[in-house]
């Protein structure tokens, strides 16, 4: 009964967000932001905003990154904002997440990097930008693991290693999914 009531007010919540079809990443509630992305195409972010009280909230804008593979109109699924280890009140993005073991193993579980592409999407391109491709960051073979996880360290990252993630090629077994020895 509970989730019922949950799913009327999410929808109820959403409609509003939606209101003429579009969606407005500024209109949307702060628990709705994080991985969303506007009918614009452009990601919404969750940012802090100080009153003139000088209390904090959340508020959710519109930023100027792309989502390239996700269709625009799009807010994460609970499942894949759980299966990924991210929360939905999380403000900012930081490239130094990805070599936190705990974050990069479940980002490159077969749950997440395999159904998840709004979520796989953004992380490459963070990624990217320190010059790293997410495959190699994540792929079951230490040595480029290591390699990989020093060329973000270098690039400015705090020093780890993630351990798992597939690759376009990889068949996944449950032999796979155990952390790979340093």
């Amino acid at each position: 009964m509970s989730r019922l009531i949950a799913f009327l007010a999410f929808a109820l919540i959403l409609e509003g967000a939606l209101g003429t079809g579009e969606l407005v990443c500024e209109e949307l509630p702060s628990g709705m932001c994080s991985l969303a992305i506007a009918s614009s195409g452009k990601r919404c972010v969750l940012e802090t905003l100080q009153t003139d009280g000088g209390d904090v909230e959340l508020q959710c804008k519109t930023s100027e990154v792309i989502a390239m593979n996700v269709p625009p109109a799009y807010i994460e699924t609970d499942e894949c904002m759980s299966a990924c280890g991210l929360e939905r009140k999380s403000v900012g993005i930081s490239s130094d997440s990805l070599l936190e073991t705990r974050f990069a193993l479940q980002l490159c579980s077969p749950q997440c990097y395999y159904n998840c592409p709004n979520i796989v999407d953004l992380y490459q391109n963070l990624a990217l930008a320190e010059g790293v491709f997410l495959a190699d960051l994540c792929k079951f073979e230490p040595t480029s693991s290591r390699r990989s996880a020093i060329q973000l360290q270098s690039s400015g990252a705090a020093a780890g290693s993630p351990a798992y993630a597939p690759t376009s090629s990889t068949t996944v077994s449950s032999d796979d999914c155990a952390p790979s020895p340093i």
